[in-house]
């Protein structure tokens, strides 16, 4: 039978006395089984009390679970844990819509299929590699590990090859951060990060950033809070289409020095940007984790990614790994190999990264011309700033235009819009038109 659960033991458990903290604490402790199904929550204004907070934050908190449909019940009957009806998923990618026929679906940001190079010579290839259908847990193929370290941005002591760059991030958050750690990302950043992180339960902490990346001064500002990890895109954004600047990174690096935080860098959009690949693993190898994705480069269902860190570190990330896959496909590893040496799979993705850069510019251009201060860059999407998100998002949908709120790559107020661009080849115009009215109020 389930306990009740008192306002004092709530007090000693929660630390984040935020709407969202009290929120995601909660969820964790849930998740984690220390709340089990039909626990009663104690009363919001005993609750708020004991917290130290108002009944208003409590009950927004609660709200937020409702919507989840992971408590349930209020009034005078109480409320109540529902986790027979709770179901992991992940809220920001899961609250994408289904467009019907005549809608321009602009908002998810992946590589045009017509863009990538062939995969059957590759796959043929990968289907003699090494050690093929062996049982033995192997870290990296060692022909896939030969041709990423020609050119990987520093020296590692290990890699490890995993089933794409967000499996990357959420192995390496179950296996190195507790429920309830915090965490420093950079804001805004990928909404499929921010649902891993809130699955987890972990506290995110947002790193404001400027056209050169994460300002070293709110990423000082976020460690004094000791987060556990430090999360950030080093050479393209995969949402503003900016990237660091090697001063910028010099600078976090300055700041870093100062903590032990583990350092995760996310390069999810890799040769799609023709910055250069760089990264802290130089100042800081054992603990920066590098992840390099090849699925917007060499396509999405190679479903392969590689990430490299200490031995130590690597070794805690596959160890997690043995509860479920235990290694990646040998199939898949030696077809990324036999594509990383093959020189008319270079020629596709320079030509690719020519038309996603030009698309995005003809995009950003006209709406320049329009008065809307959106931002040249690199890469598959824009980050366009509005008035109003509702009123924006309304007047592009009466246009048969879907895009995404800048909500969902943030956790603080925005104002802006997600378009993708990587498959927008025409109508420049007539989109650029109902963006800019979209934009104003």
């Amino acid at each position: 039978m389930a306990e009740n659960r008192d306002a004092h033991w709530f007090a000693e458990k929660l630390n984040d006395r935020t709407i969202r903290g009290i929120a995601l604490e909660t969820r964790a402790l849930i998740r984690a089984g220390t709340l089990t199904v039909g626990t009663k929550l104690p009363p919001i204004r005993d609750l708020a009390f004991a917290l130290g907070v108002s009944p208003a934050t409590i009950s927004e908190a609660w709200s937020e679970l409702r919507r989840q449909n992971i408590i349930s019940g209020r009034g005078r009957n109480g409320t109540w844990v529902s986790g027979d009806r709770f179901v992991a998923k992940p809220n920001r990618l899961g609250s994408s819509g289904n467009y019907g026929e005549g809608i321009l679906n602009l908002t998810a940001a992946v590589p045009d299929v017509r863009l990538l190079p062939p995969l059957a010579q590759a796959m043929a290839y990968g289907a003699s590699a090494e050690n093929l259908n062996s049982y033995e847990r192997n870290r990296i193929l060692p022909e896939l590990e030969e041709e990423v370290r020609k050119a990987w941005p520093y020296e590692p002591e290990a890699f490890l090859a995993t089933n794409g760059g967000y499996n990357a991030v959420y192995t390496l958050v179950h296996a190195l951060l507790p429920p309830g750690a915090s965490v420093a990302i950079e804001n805004p950043t990928g909404m499929r990060l921010l649902d891993i992180l809130e699955d987890r339960g972990v506290r995110i902490i947002p790193v404001e950033c400027d056209g050169e990346g994460p300002l070293p001064s709110a990423l000082e500002a976020a460690l004094k809070a000791r987060p556990a990890a430090f999360i950030f895109q080093p050479r393209l954004h995969s949402v503003t289409g900016q990237s660091v600047s090697r001063a910028r990174l010099g600078a976090l690096a300055g700041v870093l020095k100062e903590v032990d935080t583990l350092i995760v860098e996310d390069d999810g959009t890799g040769d799609i940007s023709a910055a250069p690949r760089h990264s802290l693993g130089a100042h800081f190898p054992n603990r920066v984790i590098h992840i390099l994705s090849f699925s917007k480069t060499h396509g999405p269902d190679l479903r392969l990614a590689v990430l490299s860190s200490s031995r130590a570190i690597v070794e805690q990330i596959q160890s997690y790994r043995s509860f479920s896959a235990g290694w990646t496909s040998r199939i898949l590893q030696g077809a990324t190999a036999w594509l990383l040496r093959d020189p008319s799979t270079q020629e596709s993705i320079a030509q690719a990264r020519t038309i996603y850069h030009s698309r995005r510019a003809h995009l950003v251009s006209a709406l320049q011309q329009r008065g809307v201060e959106a931002v040249h860059g690199e890469g598959l999407c824009a980050w366009v700033p509005v008035s109003s998100e509702p009123f924006a998002m309304v007047t592009l949908a009466a246009h048969g235009i879907a895009v995404h709120p800048g909500a969902k790559f943030s956790n603080l107020p925005t104002r802006h819009l997600r378009i993708a661009t990587a498959t927008l080849s025409d109508r420049y115009e007539k989109v650029a038109d109902s963006i800019a009215l979209a934009a104003s109020t």
